[in-house]
């Protein structure tokens, strides 16, 4: 059975990158990293403020950020990173450790040599970072994201990756501000044999080792930020 044929001479070209795009990418970064502090209160004019915008392409970008659960839009027209429960980030933990131990046993079955020396380089730098007298907690933060995204990324599955993302959109206001805070995670450090585990695990090519190493650090930092937060 023929189909007719669509007649699309009439469709725009979209300019690309669209301002507004820009804008929710900037905004959707500083929520992954974690560079805004749960509860934290924003603006559309303080968000302008520091992108170089006008007010309507942050108000997009929100808009599209509230949809995945990374802000919230409030009823006073204020916009709020969400607060995080217990019951909540247990919840997302459980989400993580099946989505990211999906992309960890992945990756140690399809992982190129460049990737694997990227990520022992990361790996290397992080611990550097955290072994010394007065680790700087943002910069942790930010080789921390970088390491476990290098890894997912190497699974070849950009669907997953697109998934594990609006997790941490959810999850990386509350991860960053327990750094931040001073936490345990800081001086006791149990990352960095978590990683290294999981890193010999790419390196060996075994997916059970990646998720043992990934599920330790999950666990390990979920103990300590849990007993930080509200029942509800």
């Amino acid at each position: 059975m023929k189909h007719a044929a669509v007649d699309l001479s009439q469709v725009r070209k979209i300019a690309h990158p669209t301002l507004s795009h820009r804008v929710y990418e900037d905004l959707r970064e500083l929520l992954l990293a974690g560079q805004v502090s749960p509860g934290q209160r924003l603006t559309l004019k303080g968000l302008a403020e520091a992108l170089g915008t006008s007010q309507m392409p942050v108000r997009e970008a929100v808009r599209q950020l509230a949809a995945e659960g990374g802000l919230e839009i409030l009823p006073n027209k204020g916009i709020r990173v969400p607060l995080m429960t217990r019951d909540r980030f247990r919840e997302l933990l459980k989400i993580r450790q099946a989505l990211e131990g999906l992309a960890v046993e992945h990756a140690a079955q399809r992982i190129t040599e460049s990737e694997l020396a990227a990520i022992m380089e990361l790996e290397r730098t992080l611990s550097v970072e955290m072994e010394r007298s007065d680790p700087n907690a943002s910069l942790i933060i930010q080789l921390n994201k970088q390491l476990h995204f290098a890894i997912y990324r190497a699974s070849g599955m950009p669907t997953l990756l697109t998934l594990i993302e609006s997790i941490w959109l959810q999850v990386g206001p509350v991860i960053s501000l327990d750094l931040r805070s001073g936490s345990r995670r800081l001086a006791e450090a149990p990352a960095l044999r978590h990683h290294a585990h999981l890193v010999q695990g790419l390196q060996s090519g075994s997916a059970e080792q990646c998720r043992t190493g990934l599920e330790g650090d999950l666990s390990s930092a979920a103990q300590v930020i849990l007993a930080g937060l509200p029942d509800a």
